[in-house]
């Protein structure tokens, strides 16, 4: 892609992403911190960009905190909270134990802008959601307008973790339906899905699917029964599709082979699978899987936000505020 299209395309998911703004977000807006704290986002740029810099892999642990804090309760922060005595943190979830990682970034994007604001002005909501979006721009992918102005919950739902988010192993009805359950639809999921295009899974995650199941290319299986044993090796790294440090389309590609790694990354794709026609479409169109990227991210981000007088502005992201 030439200077010329690379701009116009950047043009268009940005009209895009204003149209899906003012369809859905009708609490939240781009501007909220115009007046308030106008070098929040640039701060949290920096910081982002610094943090993948020095590891490719943070991009994905980033933008993987928004989409788990989303999925419970609301985009709220609640998965930051550490472990209290009124706190059963989502941090011990399932998904999330010995596997959410990133907090430590955003402990120093919190420090940061609260330096440049001049105090606790920014959510640790908005941290996480913007932090997601420039963690993707990061690492070659596409930029979307983020709506902000989302406060902090002062409640973790660690049960809530363990229900709401779609496991590894799950097939395409349950990811339909878990996706549906927060108001999002198959292309939602389809795209979202392509998050998966940076970033790495723990063997145990993807070892029944390697040596058990058929819908996977046998050499793509071997590949990767190298380094994940039968036996053992479960927090040992793959990566989730072929050049896991860059945001494009090669997720997709894998999956049109039978290459995904995960079980609930090739139920997209397959025999009377519904999703698959969209999976080509994204395999094979950069620009299509970009906006409708952008467009599906706005939309998660809009899930039950606190606002107004709703929750609080954490002046640290591990811990309620104390009153």
């Amino acid at each position: 892609m030439g200077f010329r299209s690379g701009v116009y395309a950047n043009i268009v998911f940005m009209l895009l992403a204003l149209s899906a703004i003012s369809s859905i977000s009708a609490d939240l807006n781009p501007y909220y911190y115009g007046r308030s704290c106008p070098r929040a986002l640039p701060t949290i740029k920096r910081v982002v960009e610094a943090a993948v810099a020095q590891e490719k892999r943070m991009g994905a642990s980033l933008l993987r905190l928004h989409f788990h804090d989303c999925f419970v309760d609301g985009c709220d922060g609640s998965i930051l909270l550490d472990p209290s005595s009124t706190i059963d943190s989502e941090k011990n979830a399932f998904a999330n134990n010995n596997s959410a990682r990133g907090f430590n970034v955003v402990d120093r994007i919190k420090s940061e802008v609260d330096k440049v604001c001049g105090g606790p002005v920014v959510s640790c909501a908005d941290i996480l959601t913007v932090a997601a979006r420039d963690s993707v721009v990061a690492l070659g992918g596409p930029s979307w307008v983020v709506p902000l102005g989302r406060r902090d919950s002062r409640t973790a739902n660690r049960a809530g973790a363990n229900s709401n988010l779609p496991p590894p192993f799950a097939d395409l009805p349950a990811l339909i339906d878990s996706f549906k359950k927060q108001g999002l639809d198959e292309r939602d999921l389809v795209a979202l899905s392509g998050g998966h295009t940076i970033g790495f899974a723990q063997c145990a995650n993807f070892k029944d699917h390697i040596y058990n199941e058929s819908n996977i290319d046998p050499v793509f299986a071997r590949n990767r029964q190298a380094t994940c044993p039968r036996s053992g090796g479960d927090s040992k790294l793959a990566p989730l599709d072929p050049n896991p440090a860059n945001f494009n389309t090669d997720y997709f590609a894998a999956l049109t082979k039978k290459r995904g790694l995960l079980h609930s990354d090739q139920a997209l794709f397959g025999s009377g699978a519904s999703t698959s026609d969209l999976v080509k479409k994204y395999s094979a169109d950069r620009d299509l899987f970009y906006s409708d990227f952008g467009n599906s991210m706005i939309k998660m981000g809009n899930i039950k936000p606190l606002t107004g007088n709703q929750g609080e502005i954490r002046r640290n992201c591990r811990r309620v505020n104390s009153r």
